[in-house]
């Protein structure tokens, strides 16, 4: 990847964009940070501010509230997983090497992109792993969604749904399967490290990897 790539967030997440601003960069990497180590519901602007030596006023001008936050964070993630995808299976004819290339990237551990040095995508990771759910198990998702706040995870979801069904065309569940994938594994990502007897370690392999594959290449045969 280099630097001609750019991460476009949902303009419905914030009220002004900080990627334009030094003062809205610093919120967004240093509100990860936070959010990363203290979890969303011990995170809160006042903590924020008061760590980049800023004011809550200031905060707010970027971002309406947490949960917008939080929406903004997954927005970067999920266009950048969309921008990793692209690149993954870029040039492959071969449908079951991009499902292949599709589904380790979708499982795989999270490393900081050099590329975006404004964000540590690791550390964005746990958040989603974390955090993510919250973006939609809520009251208001419905008014969300027509907001369009969770088009780039459901365009990530299509386009590996797309690549199943050149592998299978008969496959009727292919969005169904990629959302369980992406869910199903960030789960275990969360469990290996809180909860290790829910799920299981082999030695030499990501096991969570390979779990995966394993599931959808068995499951659509």
């Amino acid at each position: 990847m280099n630097q001609s790539y750019s991460i476009k967030v949902n303009e419905q997440t914030y009220l002004k964009d900080p990627q334009n601003s030094e003062l809205g960069v610093k919120i967004v990497r240093h509100g990860i940070d936070m959010m990363a180590d203290l979890g969303y519901e011990e995170f809160t602007f006042k903590k924020l501010a008061s760590a980049i030596g800023s004011t809550e006023a200031s905060i707010y001008r970027y971002f309406e509230n947490k949960h917008k936050f939080v929406l903004y964070l997954t927005s970067w993630y999920w266009n950048w997983m969309n921008l990793r995808l692209m690149l993954a299976i870029a040039n492959i004819e071969d449908s079951k090497t991009r499902l292949r290339n599709a589904i380790l990237l979708l499982t795989a551990k999270v490393e900081e992109d050099t590329n975006f040095s404004t964000i540590n995508e690791s550390k964005l990771h746990q958040i989603v792993i974390a955090e993510s759910s919250k973006a939609y198990f809520h009251k208001r998702v419905d008014e969300d969604n027509k907001l369009g706040l969770f088009a780039e995870y459901k365009q990530l979801v299509h386009q590996v749904s797309e690549i199943i069904m050149e592998v299978m065309p008969n496959y009727k569940y292919p969005h169904m399967l990629v959302s369980t994938i992406i869910e199903g594994c960030y789960h275990q990502r969360y469990f290996m490290e809180h909860l290790p007897r829910l799920t299981d370690h082999v030695q030499g392999e990501d096991a969570i990897q390979t779990f995966f594959t394993e599931l959808v290449f068995n499951t659509i045969k």
